[in-house]
């Protein structure tokens, strides 16, 4: 594994209100891959992936990026390397999809404003986010979903190596679900990426995911390809719920039957 291309949680823990959240995750993510996190309401993920893009400091262990600590990082140098997409972040700006899509290339912005490269950077992601419709129009005045698609505009638009999402699936329909996940898909593979997601879906998280780290309290339950993460057994453990697991015409599917036991 090459020490250039990595980011890496080495034995993270922390704590919040006195209450243990993390209890010491080490992981390893690669550029090329894209890794769903899932677990539990309360497991840790959001505080995990926190962590991974420095923006909050652990009790104990430290976060690396291609080898050194991503604390060590200047903002705005970090900022030109990862983009991180809060889970219920706050939009007070009244201005257009285009302009809005444009704050994610500030870490690129040189004396004189934007540039060509810049502009062409931000048509880009509005086109990858399908956002043409809506360049215009005041980003407060967007659904919920189209302001969600909005904010993956932003963060593709600033090119970053690692792209690291904290549940981007909310407030979408299940077809833009997909379409931000093949989206994701795509940025890894084809682009070299490495992409990081929080989920609660397990069925996409089995459908789109390379690997799938499963947090419970604090702790990692198993880190692994989604056949091997997303089993009956481990799934009844960490959730307290019966499932069975096939596949389906579209690829596998976890079937929730109910509680366990």
């Amino acid at each position: 594994m090459n020490p250039k291309q990595t980011l890496r949680a080495d034995a993270l823990a922390i704590q919040l209100g006195g209450r243990p959240v993390l209890g010491g995750i080490t992981a390893a993510f690669t550029r090329g891959e894209l890794v769903a996190i899932v677990g539990p309401n309360g497991a840790g993920k959001s505080t995990l992936l926190s962590c991974l893009a420095g923006l909050l400091k652990p009790d104990a262990g430290v976060a690396l990026l291609d080898g050194g600590p991503i604390a060590a990082l200047p903002g705005r140098h970090r900022a030109r390397r990862l983009a991180f997409l809060a889970q219920t972040p706050e939009i007070a700006w009244d201005v257009d999809v285009r302009a809005f899509v444009g704050l994610g290339r500030t870490p690129h912005l040189g004396a004189f404003g934007p540039s060509a490269e810049d502009q062409a950077a931000v048509d880009a992601a509005i086109v990858s986010a399908g956002l043409e419709a809506f360049a215009e129009r005041p980003v407060t005045r967007l659904s919920g979903g189209e302001r969600a698609r909005a904010l993956i505009a932003r963060a593709l638009a600033g090119q970053t190596d690692w792209l690291l999402a904290d549940e981007p699936l909310t407030g979408l329909d299940p077809g833009h679900a997909l379409d931000a996940l093949a989206l994701f898909r795509r940025l890894a593979h084809d682009q070299g990426k490495g992409v990081i997601i929080t989920l609660h879906d397990l069925n996409l998280a089995a459908r789109f995911a390379d690997r799938v780290l499963i947090l419970s309290d604090g702790d990692l339950v198993v880190d692994g390809p989604p056949e091997v993460a997303l089993t009956p057994e481990i799934l009844s453990k960490v959730y307290g719920v019966a499932v069975r697991r096939h596949v389906g015409a579209s690829g596998p599917l976890i079937e929730v039957l109910g509680r366990a036991g």
